[in-house]
């Protein structure tokens, strides 16, 4: 299986990097444990940062260099998706907002999502709930119901008796994305073989003429 964890931090190094990294690991020591998954995933990160010239330029003239189109096409093409921005502006980066612009609009449809930020500050934390998964939501992916945000301060902390530390919520998010990744594979419509019967489609008229008295 393929897992990919897309980064928009801008420095280096970058804590919104070390969340990625974090989370993929954690979906991959998920994924590992489950004999769903068949052999063992295969994990890739993709800087933002690495590409913004090329994102920019595709922006203008409508046109991915080689570069940016194989990124994208290891997103689009990836059994699952980590998507971690900064806040900037109490809402994602424009240089994480951009990539998905480059992205056409059904690529993501139905591909599982777990999606984090990072910030300075806990009161970012509903950046995650207005704006992430609303614009997944939008393109029709399938979005991990525990998203995880990284304030300065959970970084090194374990949460207290109301709340779990961040390294608890990064191995729940990480085991929900690599469970609806293996339930997205186990229901995956399988090619009919040479040998397999195909059922007759009986036509809409037939069935109702059959309900007829």
């Amino acid at each position: 299986m393929k897992l990919v964890a897309v980064s928009a931090g801008l420095s280096q190094p970058s804590s919104t990097r070390l969340l990625a990294d974090r989370l993929a690991q954690a979906t991959r020591a998920r994924l590992d444990g489950t004999p769903a998954a068949g052999a063992p995933a295969e994990v890739r990160v993709i800087e933002l940062r690495d590409l913004a010239t090329d994102i920019a330029n595709a922006l203008v003239t409508g046109f991915p260099n080689a570069r940016l189109r194989e990124a994208v096409e290891a997103v689009t093409g990836a059994d699952g998706l980590i998507a971690v921005t900064p806040v900037f502006t109490a809402s994602y980066s424009g240089l994480f907002k951009s990539f998905v612009d480059v992205l056409d609009p059904d690529a993501l449809a139905g591909t599982p999502v777990l999606v984090a930020a990072t910030g300075g500050t806990a009161r970012h934390s509903l950046v995650l709930e207005h704006a992430m998964r609303p614009l997944f939501a939008y393109l029709r992916a399938v979005v991990a119901p525990t998203a995880v945000y990284a304030a300065s301060e959970d970084w090194g902390g374990g949460g207290d008796a109301f709340t779990e530390g961040l390294a608890e919520r990064i191995g729940r998010a990480g085991g929900e994305l690599a469970d609806l990744m293996t339930g997205r594979a186990a229901t995956r419509p399988r090619p009919a073989a040479s040998g397999d019967e195909v059922e007759a489609v009986v036509p809409f008229e037939e069935q109702l003429a059959a309900l007829r008295p």
